[in-house]
Formats: C-alpha cells, sequence, structure tokens
C-alpha cells in the first residue's frame, strides 16, 4: 500500500548517477518522483520538465530526487543525455519502493511522487501524467505554504 499523506518515511540511501552514496532525511521540503524507465519518453519529459523547474525549486529549499529500478549506470547516461542536475537515485533491488509502498511490475516503478517534509508525508500523486507535472507541483508546495519564495 502506497504511503498516504500524514505517514512517516524511511531515510532513503542509494546510489546515484554519480556512484555517490546518496542519503536522504527527508526533513526539509522534498519531491521525490518514482518514475518507471530512464529514456522513456513518458520519463523524459518528466525528468526534463523537473530539471526545468530545479532552479526555483532550489530558490524556495525544496530538495528534488528521482528514483527507478534502473541501475546508477543508466541513471548516469540519462542524466548526461538529458542535462539532469539533480540526484536520479537507483533502486534495482525495489527496496525504495517497496519502502513508499510504489507498485513495480515487470521491474518498472509506477510513476507516483511524493511531497515530504519533517520526515512525513505532505503530499501524494499517482497515476501522474508526465507533462506539466513538474510545474503543479511546485505550484501545490507553494500554494500550502510548505515552502515559499521569499
Amino acid at each position: 500500500m502506497v504511503l498516504d499523506t500524514g505517514a512517516s518515511v524511511p531515510a532513503v540511501s542509494a546510489t546515484n548517477q554519480n556512484g555517490d552514496r546518496i542519503t536522504v532525511d527527508f526533513v526539509a521540503p522534498t519531491v521525490l518522483f518514482f518514475y518507471p524507465r530512464d529514456g522513456t519518453p513518458g520519463c523524459t519529459t518528466e525528468a526534463s520538465q523537473f530539471q526545468a523547474e530545479l532552479e526555483t525549486y532550489r530558490e524556495a529549499g525544496i530538495e528534488v530526487y528521482g528514483v527507478s529500478t534502473d541501475d546508477a549506470d543508466a541513471h548516469r547516461e540519462f542524466a548526461d543525455s538529458e542535462g539532469l542536475e539533480f540526484d536520479l537515485l537507483a533502486d534495482p533491488d525495489e527496496r525504495i519502493a517497496d519502502a513508499f509502498g510504489v507498485p513495480v511490475s515487470d521491474g518498472a516503478a509506477e510513476r507516483t511522487t511524493f511531497v515530504c517534509a519533517k520526515r512525513q508525508v505532505c503530499g501524494l500523486y499517482e497515476g501522474v501524467h508526465p507533462d506539466g507535472h513538474a510545474r503543479n507541483v511546485l505550484k501545490d508546495i507553494l500554494d500550502v505554504g510548505l515552502a515559499s519564495l521569499e
């Protein structure tokens, strides 16, 4: 079952596209978006749009992480080809997906986004349509006052 709003989130530690071990503690406002596969059209749209909004996310103090079941090498190729400057976390053993209750089918995680802060889920998006998602999530975070651009 997918972690719902108000649920506590576990700390996440995984390898990113550069081979670095990244630990996410979810204290600061954080977007964790699960996507099925590196380099596929929908995933490219979603990741590229998070990249396009990344400066604004960072100005508001919001961390952004992408997660798929692809390995770090696939993430590196994807990040390099799309110019992605945020961490893509490798989850080939599906541990992160399992911890968040994200369904995995045929080795691919369902497109699901979590907004977390203070170690709790503050927002949940299931069945995500990639186009426009990054901007909508940012707008929602700012609208509810979880972060601000002031």
